[in-house]
């Protein structure tokens, strides 16, 4: 047993795995089938010359089955590719809004995004006390999402006691979650770690700066800020839990039903979560409001947005101003123009790439595992998000079964073939039995996946190319694994560099 005064380490993370039979996908199935029909059909047609060409078809069809080039297989790198192709030719992976984008009935604009993202709509409620928050309605899911920015205290400069029991808090608070059929259906975190050219700290430095101080004084401290300001970099990070109307039904219709109805109940909670919140040691720095939320969405799309609205916010506290509060206006929110590459994502701008972490650190690891990754990359800006779906502990007793009966019928199949059982195997057999023990004792069960999104200014190949090694070079240090989301970075980019709660499919089930 791990000392409360010795570094605890961390382990164990299962991939998700959906296949129809075996390791088989439904094409891959299809594609195997049709090899293996390929070769009988000439054997018991007795047309043997018909073999020259059935062979070489039947094989050509198992390599796009088996055989992985960056770990995905043929079939799925051919399905990515037509795909791909078919939007290009549509013109599907252009983006264009300004006086492009749609009006309301009533003539006003309302936020354009695109993609996966056009769906969504933006709504202020009413949270008390005269204040408002921005809460993301998705009609497709009927989901609302709230977005808090918080501030998390950090694990680098404590002692190895309060490291342990900070993220032994947050484990807490996704397990107060792991409920059946709670209305909590995500949780993700979003931190983004952007170069800063100062405005926002000589901002503040004027405005805190005692207009007493000596001169002497005033010119060092302008000295000092206009030295460390252009290297300075900006750190957000955000909470966001999603709420299902669906699930939450009968709360809502007490609540009054329809779109306020779901949005107070969504409040209620956040209000509920606020004491497992604290415990984990984050401080909620606000939640935000409409135009904060638009602000977020714009600064993602627009880097070069980020020192205009700094200045902006700043001008906005003096006392006699009268413009605009701070934030953006919601029809500003999204990006005037992108389009999607098979490799890289354009916006306005700014050109990005988005990575699905494949593998997580083999063996076990400290809490601090990550860090490189989420370490500021220079002039690009980096977004790291981590979507969690808590399972309730029925759902998670069955998902747990399935794994362990899939990967212990998979032993026995090769045992009986003479094979040799895989150190992996038995490995990932362990940490399936170690999960469902783990469920047994009371702990809970979550589904997760990491996106990161690095983005560079303009569209020069030389800085992006940059990027992306020092990313691959940080994630090799954090021990993790990156894969490019090819033929799928506009959809990446929604996911991983936006704390909208996106990012984390639905669980198919195996046939």
């Amino acid at each position: 047993m791990t000392s409360h005064h010795e570094p605890q380490l961390y382990g164990g993370w299962q991939p998700e795995r959906s296949s129809y039979l075996g390791e088989l996908s439904l094409g891959g199935l299809v594609l195997v089938a049709g090899a293996g029909l390929s070769v009988m059909v000439p054997v018991y047609l007795h047309q043997w010359a018909g073999e020259i060409v059935a062979v070489p078809v039947a094989l050509v069809l198992l390599a796009l089955v088996y055989v992985r080039v960056h770990g995905l297989s043929g079939i799925e790198w051919l399905n990515l590719a037509v795909r791909h192709q078919i939007n290009v030719a549509g013109r599907r992976n252009v983006f264009l809004s300004g006086v492009f984008a749609p009006r309301r009935p009533d003539g006003t604009q309302g936020m354009d995004l695109p993609g996966v993202l056009a769906r969504l709509r933006l709504l202020s409620v009413p949270t008390g006390a005269g204040e408002e928050m921005g809460v993301l309605f998705d009609p497709r899911t009927n989901c609302y999402s709230a977005v808090m920015e918080v501030r998390f205290p950090g694990l680098a400069l404590v002692d190895t006691g309060r490291a342990n029991a900070r993220v032994a808090a947050w484990g807490a608070f996704l397990r107060t979650h792991c409920v059946e059929g709670g209305p909590i259906v995500r949780i993700a975190v979003h931190d983004r770690s952007l170069p800063d050219d100062g405005t926002a700290l000589m901002a503040w430095t004027a405005d805190h700066l005692d207009p007493a101080a000596p001169p002497h004084v005033r010119d060092l401290v302008a000295d000092l800020t206009a030295d460390t300001a252009p290297v300075a970099a900006a750190r957000r990070t955000y909470l966001t839990i999603t709420m299902s109307a669906t699930r939450a039904r009968l709360a809502v219709k007490g609540a009054g039903g329809g779109e306020l109805g779901a949005c107070a109940v969504l409040v209620r909670e956040l209000l509920a979560m606020q004491s497992t919140i604290a415990a984990a040691d984050l401080e909620v720095v606000r939640r935000l409001t409409s135009r904060d939320l638009a602000e977020v969405i714009r600064t993602g799309y627009d880097p070069h947005s980020v020192a205009t609205i700094a200045a902006h916010a700043a001008a906005a506290k003096a006392p006699d101003w009268e413009g605009l509060p701070p934030g953006v206006d919601e029809e500003l929110a999204g990006p005037a123009a992108a389009e999607s590459y098979w490799s890289r994502y354009q916006h306005d701008g700014a050109t990005s790439i988005t990575y699905h972490v494949h593998r997580w650190p083999e063996g076990r690891v400290y809490s601090s595992v990550l860090q490189p990754l989420m370490s500021p990359g220079g002039d690009a800006t980096r977004s790291f998000t981590l979507t969690y779906e808590c399972l309730g502990p029925r759902t998670a007793r069955t998902v747990l079964r399935r794994e362990r009966t899939k990967r212990d019928v998979k032993r026995r199949v090769r045992a009986q073939g003479g094979k040799i059982e895989s150190l992996d195997e038995r490995q990932d057999l362990a940490h399936a039995q170690e999960q469902d023990s783990a469920r047994v004792a009371g702990h809970g069960i979550v589904r997760f996946t990491g996106l990161v999104t690095v983005t560079v200014a303009g569209h020069d190949p030389a800085r992006l190319a940059a990027a992306h090694a020092q990313m691959l070079k940080d994630a090799a240090s954090s021990g993790v694994v990156l894969r490019e989301l090819y033929a799928a970075q506009d959809s990446g980019f929604a996911a991983g560099a936006l704390p909208l709660g996106q990012g984390l499919p639905e669980k198919r089930r195996a046939l």
